[in-house]
């Protein structure tokens, strides 16, 4: 007895031993790995990079700016279902355990030595706590020390934030993989619109599942290149969920029968034919912000874009520039691939294809039989972005063809040849031959008293080339820049009845340049007219002779309050738009003639959002006066206050619009007027055609187009605005005021109509005459005096009878 009382002694003496040595390596083992251990409470101000969305006027997303494609969401929004699946599929026990899961290692440890031998992946044990302490703060470094680190920051975690949060954190941060290329997935918010274009609240059962079998591999249980894998791996959730009793055992079986049901969604500019005003506003949230809150902020964007209009402006341009492009002929296939030897479909698969004509088909001649072609279509997978299974052919016969200048189809194109063509309406399985234009242009739509851009396209297609011909090509505006001349004699002293010499005209340039001698677009010159006549039928030696005695420096002064240059040379070659601006610009400058002078700034955004909701950025600076009323005790309604400068004289302006109104029913846009409702603009064909323009409105639309080649050369010897540029806008109003009543323009209080003379500008009593507007004080006059009579304009200024100033004197009745 004693015998064994002393053995138990030594034991027990020998285990303290043990168990002190044990303890006091443990110990040093814990403070080892602990003394440079991150801080977990850096968790609490945790900002994960969010990605910055950009959405339409109507709320419809257009475009996302991400490095890791994340939506943030609280625990408190995300769905019980969405928690169960999670919780079943990583770490049932995450609710009990204190960061690390003791039974979760042994049955991690029981499973990895009876499945030893075979090709299964090992099971982990880390709990969700573990990852997050992984994936913020540890890395992701497989060793046994990155382990223990591991364990020790969760259990440091759990000591200092909650279940729920720490739940969050992980839901928000994990990768979850990416259904198609660029769709990278980080957290459940995305990861539900990027894999089944939905919130995570209208998820079903076997979405859930799915989203929550991804943590472990989500690159090898890819929906489409892994689908039974990923459908195994589903269905183990599902069953996990039964297990725990988060679902009837019928609702899982039910689900575990269904497809995977991935339909990835397709968040693109292209969508509406927006890619320029998606870039442009991407620039400008980058110069505002910087790239890292453009990719990681989390910015909200309400864009100005109408989606309609945006589709109505790329076709009235793309439309024109087709128009120009195939009168001048086919030139060709755009390359040729050899089909010998491998599947059609592979070898254009490889090819790039612009993903912003549509309806436009990337193709490839496979055969030509007598007078047709049967082309295979290149197999991208719009959606997915991978290249489908299936081949699709279409027939390309003689109607296809005939812009061509080819009398068959074997004469246009050959086996092998890549081209693009585009389905014929109403006939299934036939298609028209198209050619990318060579030509390019853009088109601003703008509402005139916002400074609002509605629609904007740079260029044929952004796929193509992202140079924004809207905001960044600077060319000649030609004569379209006249009315800012005429506007600038008419806001000082001049009346749409003060009469201009079209006559020839030299000017003295100085330091031995030499004369200059301008001349009308068709060489010709036809005496004394009214300021309307200048505008309507755009004489520049009418032009020039105003500009002289008006002044340069008074001019450059107006384009510069119009926005059209900022320090315009005040040389008389100017005044006929020899600068160089943008149709942005433009298209402003007009806006502020039809808004009734006041000034504008051009916006592609109406307002951006932090991550937090706080507005950090508004357009629309006026402000509400009695807004701010917690409720209504019979005060006065709110007002608007409206600061914007007057840039021109309200009455000014009107008297522009009236001109300009007349260039599109008698002068040299009258191919405009079949829209039918009340229009304004005005044409631009700069020296040699290199560039044409039209820049116009209706009382509510400010619209600019612009049509030329990218390296400048002539358009044609007999090229004008009027041909090319002004059914570009005509097309684009057509569609886009389809609908709209024909609204008038507003005639501001102090304009007086009188009827005039359409030749002389004086008074008319009889038919022929056309209704003028004057500003009180000023009236037709009953003769009048010639700017530029004396043919150098060198003589000193009077005053004509109809206020409007002159030089020299005419006899007046030439009509």
């Amino acid at each position: 007895m004693r015998f064994v009382l002393r053995l138990f002694g030594w034991l027990f003496a020998a285990g303290t031993i043990v168990f002190v040595i044990g303890a006091v390596g443990a110990a040093g083992l814990v403070w080892h790995y602990s003394k440079d251990l991150p801080d977990s409470a850096q968790l609490r101000n945790y900002e994960p990079p969010v990605m910055t969305r950009v959405h339409a006027g109507d709320g419809s997303l257009i475009a996302e700016f991400a490095r890791e494609r994340r939506l943030y969401m609280p625990i408190q929004a995300v769905p019980k279902l969405v928690v169960q699946a999670y919780l079943s599929a990583e770490d049932k026990n995450f609710y009990k355990h204190v960061g690390v899961d003791p039974e979760g290692l042994v049955r991690a440890a029981i499973t990895n030595f009876r499945s030893r031998g075979s090709n299964r992946r090992p099971q982990g044990a880390s709990t969700i706590t573990q990852q997050v302490a992984k994936n913020f703060l540890v890395g992701s470094e497989q060793n046994y020390e990155r382990k223990i680190r591991e364990a020790l920051v969760a259990l440091r975690i759990e000591a200092t934030y909650s279940k729920d949060k720490i739940l969050e954190l992980y839901l928000n941060e994990i990768y979850l993989g990416a259904p198609a290329p660029g769709q990278g997935s980080y957290g459940i918010g995305a990861a539900a619109l990027n894999y089944f274009g939905k919130s995570v609240h209208e998820l079903n059962l076997q979405e859930v599942a799915y989203l929550a079998a991804l943590p472990k591999a989500p690159t090898d249980l890819h929906p489409f290149r892994n689908r039974e894998r990923a459908i195994e791996r589903r269905n183990y959730v599902i069953d996990r969920m039964v297990e725990n009793g988060y679902v009837t055992r019928e609702a899982g079986d039910t689900a575990k029968k269904q497809p995977l049901g991935v339909n990835p969604r397709t968040v693109s500019p292209n969508n509406i034919a927006a890619g320029y005003f998606a870039e442009e506003i991407r620039r400008e949230l980058q110069d505002r912000y910087g790239e890292k809150k453009l990719l990681e902020g989390g910015l909200s964007v309400r864009s100005t874009v109408d989606p309609k209009m945006q589709l109505m402006a790329r076709k009235a341009l793309v439309d024109g520039l087709v128009r120009f492009d195939e009168a001048r002929g086919w030139r060709g296939a755009i390359q040729k691939i050899d089909l010998s030897a491998r599947d059609w479909g592979l070898a254009i698969g490889e090819l790039k294809v612009l993903g912003d004509v549509a309806p436009w088909r990337l193709g490839v001649v496979l055969d030509v039989t007598g007078d047709t072609a049967r082309i295979g279509l290149h197999p991208l997978n719009e959606t997915s972005g991978a290249l489908r299974s299936e081949r699709t052919t279409v027939t390309l016969g003689a109607d296809g063809i005939k812009w061509t200048r080819r009398a068959r189809v074997s004469q246009a194109v050959s086996v092998g040849d890549v081209v693009y063509v585009e389905p014929i309406d109403n006939r299934p399985g036939q298609v028209r031959l198209r050619q990318l234009p060579e030509v390019n242009g853009a088109i601003t739509v703008m509402d005139p008293f916002s400074g609002r851009v509605l629609a904007m396209v740079g260029g044929f297609s952004h796929d193509q080339s992202e140079f924004n011909r809207a905001t960044q090509a600077l060319r000649q505006p030609g004569s379209s820049f006249k009315p800012f001349v005429y506007a600038t004699a008419l806001d000082n002293g001049y009346t749409p009845s003060s009469i201009v010499l079209d006559g020839p005209i030299e000017i003295d340039q100085g330091g031995g340049l030499g004369m200059w001698r301008p001349e009308n677009y068709d060489g010709k010159s036809t005496g004394p007219h009214t300021l309307r006549y200048g505008i309507q039928f755009s004489k520049n030696l009418m032009t020039v002779r105003l500009a002289k005695d008006v002044g340069m420096p008074l001019i450059a002064e107006y384009a510069r309050r119009f926005g059209v240059y900022d320090d315009m040379l005040p040389v008389l070659s100017m005044a006929l738009g020899a600068g160089e601006t943008t149709v942005m610009r433009m298209t402003a400058g007009y806006a502020m003639l039809v808004n009734g002078g006041k000034r504008i700034r051009p916006t592609l955004i109406d307002r951006i959002q932090d991550r937090w909701g706080a507005t950090i950025f508004r357009h629309d600076q006026r402000v509400c006066e009695g807004c701010d009323a917690d409720k209504w005790n019979n005060q006065r309604e709110p007002r608007l206050v409206d600061n914007r400068d007057q840039v021109l004289d309200p009455l000014t302006a009107y008297q522009m619009v009236s001109i300009l109104e007349g260039v599109v029913n008698a002068g040299t846009a009258t191919v405009v007027k079949s829209v039918g409702k009340p229009l304004g603009g005005k044409t631009g064909t700069t020296n040699e055609a290199k560039d044409v323009w039209f820049v116009g409105f209706s009382p509510d639309l400010a619209v600019g187009v612009y049509m030329g080649f990218d390296k400048p050369k002539s358009l044609g010897t007999s090229a004008t605005a009027g041909q090319y540029a002004a059914p570009i806008f005509r097309d684009f109003m057509m569609a886009a005021l389809k609908d709209k009543p024909a609204t008038p323009f507003r005639v501001p209080a102090g304009i007086k109509l009188i009827r005039v003379d359409s030749k002389t500008g004086m008074r008319s009593g009889g038919e022929g005459g056309i209704l003028e507007a004057f500003k009180p004080g000023t009236a037709p006059p009953d003769s009048y005096s010639v700017i530029g009579a004396a043919g150098d304009g060198s003589t000193p200024l009077s005053v004509s009878p109809g206020g409007g100033r002159s030089v020299g004197s005419g006899t007046g009745g030439l009509y």
